[in-house]
């Protein structure tokens, strides 16, 4: 229910605009966060929730546009951390947590940072204050106890309570009664039993008057906790309406610019090929017993909303996520998915693309060459010593034909740019030939141009009988390349489309639409 305080607003933003080069990531976005309410903010990705919440962080500088914080005029850009001295904090999708410290370390981080002057540090007093706090917000958790031994759930309860403090002792809150929490997409690993401990939280806190800005992908959420919502598309306001008033169709409609369908779940374009690789009751943090399959030469793509477990897939069919059950049979071998390495999964004909190319994909100390080589290294060993000529030659050519540039294999790997980097990557596991290459995001930060390259190297790679499994949110990239596309919502494939259903906009509606289908 909408706070009736008569109030100014906890936070208002006017005709804010950003652009990166000739890019518009908000056109004159105007939002409006009441004092004591909780507000969500929609819209799909690239809509240009990211690019607001990051102004309001003091990430970026926007070009133009006016901010309000509790009535008073607020220069723009703000400073990095300047969030602070107006009253706001944020609890991003990572947490911002330190998984080796303990949780009362956690809590007084920021003080410790800070320099607060203590002579000496008194465990059983920070624990008895890290209980008291929990306290005031009616939450159990051992304070001592590291953070990487938390549930999940108690990690993003610590989190916000932390900032939920923060807020309280702010001398901007105490001096106007309410401050704003941007929690941005806090919820995408909890399962739905555990949101509700989040969704107490969250109205224990508006109880004292400070408001909450709701970031999340799941309109079952949005619908359940809100009292209002925006809706981004596109860097445009589409428009803010009252949670009570509409529904999660109406939602769809407001965030993919038109009415929802009714799913005819078509199937069975591919049926022509054969069945070159078979994943039965996959499971994995998220995903629970999924089961589907794959032709040969075939791209498929998955992929869903944040949290709905569709990313998964290319890492616990690799043993990298890992697979706590489930089976994958590539011709005539059945591989056990819970006992699986990479290690095995490379001698047994899979390759692995992910999404952080710079962190799982590469190591950028090293030259090109060095990279490329990694998977057939033992191939350039002749008694016993590396033939660096010969390696230099040959993956020379090897860059040639992906058209890395520029062709430099002593170069070292992190100068190049991010799509010759992904050309690079590729080129290092298409060389071995795989049965079934698992992407996940492979154009993530790649121009234009190398992005239609990275297209024709793996559709010439499925010509050559290469079965495909790309994973993105990247829904355009999905209904240019692929042959097939499973769209998953809370842990389960909820749709599967083919032919003329795999269009952006298609893909779009089914991936929102789904997370109201429990």
């Amino acid at each position: 229910m909408i706070p009736e305080n008569g109030g100014p607003a906890a936070l208002r933003v006017s005709a804010l605009r950003k652009t990166f080069g000739g890019t518009v990531a908000l056109a004159g976005v105007d939002l409006e966060i009441l004092a004591g309410e909780v507000h969500g903010l929609l819209g799909e990705n690239g809509s240009g929730k990211s690019t607001l919440i990051k102004v309001l962080a003091g990430y970026h500088a926007p070009d133009s546009g006016e901010l309000q914080v509790r009535g008073k005029q607020i220069p723009l850009p703000l400073a990095p951390g300047q969030f602070r001295d107006l009253g706001v904090e944020f609890v991003h999708q990572d947490l911002g947590l330190v998984p080796a410290l303990t949780v009362t370390e956690n809590l007084r981080i920021g003080s410790y940072a800070a320099g607060e002057r203590r002579f000496w540090l008194s465990r059983s007093r920070e624990h008895r204050e890290a209980e008291e706090l929990f306290a005031r917000y009616n939450l159990t958790i051992n304070p001592s106890v590291q953070v990487r031994l938390l549930p999940p759930v108690q990690r993003a309860l610590l989190a916000i309570a932390r900032a939920a403090e923060g807020l309280r002792n702010s001398p901007a809150v105490q001096e106007s009664g309410g401050g704003l929490l941007i929690l941005d997409e806090p919820t995408v690993f909890l399962p739905s039993d555990d949101v509700q401990r989040l969704y107490e939280l969250i109205r224990t806190i508006t109880s004292t008057g400070s408001s909450v800005l709701f970031v999340s992908h799941d309109l079952d959420e949005v619908l359940q906790i809100t009292d209002r919502v925006t809706v981004l598309r596109d860097g445009n306001l589409v428009g803010s309406v009252d949670t009570a008033a509409v529904t999660a169709d109406s939602l769809v409609q407001m965030i993919v610019g038109r009415q929802l369908q009714i799913a005819t779940d078509p199937r069975g374009t591919a049926e022509t090929k054969e069945v070159h690789c078979t994943i039965d009751n996959l499971s994995a943090e998220t995903i629970d017993s999924v089961s589907f399959h794959v032709h040969r030469g075939e791209i498929l793509g998955v992929t869903g909303l944040v949290g709905s477990g569709f990313d998964e897939v290319p890492y616990g069919l690799f043993g990298a996520g890992p697979a706590t059950s489930g089976t994958l049979t590539i011709g005539d071998r059945a591989i056990d998915l819970a006992a699986l390495e990479p290690v095995l999964a490379v001698a047994g004909g899979l390759a692995l693309i992910p999404a952080d190319r710079g962190r799982d994909g590469s190591v950028g100390s090293l030259s090109v060459a060095d990279n490329i080589a990694l998977p057939v290294l033992g191939s350039y060993f002749n008694g016993g010593v590396l033939r660096r000529r010969r390696m230099s030659k040959e993956i020379s050519t090897l860059m040639s034909d992906y058209d890395v540039r520029p062709n430099n294999p002593s170069a070292q790997y992190s100068s190049l740019s991010g799509g010759n980097q992904q050309k690079a990557v590729l080129a290092k596991w298409l060389q071995t030939h795989p049965q079934l290459l698992l992407l996940h995001e492979p154009t993530q930060g790649v121009d234009i141009g190398a992005r239609q390259q990275l297209f024709g190297a793996i559709r010439a790679a499925a010509a050559d009988g290469t079965s495909v499994i790309c994973a993105s949110t990247d829904h355009e990239q999905l209904a240019e390349l692929c042959d097939r596309v499973l769209i998953f919502a809370h842990g389960r494939m909820i749709h599967e489309l083919t032919g003329q259903d795999i269009q952006k906009e298609r893909i779009t509606e089914l991936s929102f639409g789904a997370v109201s289908t429990k």
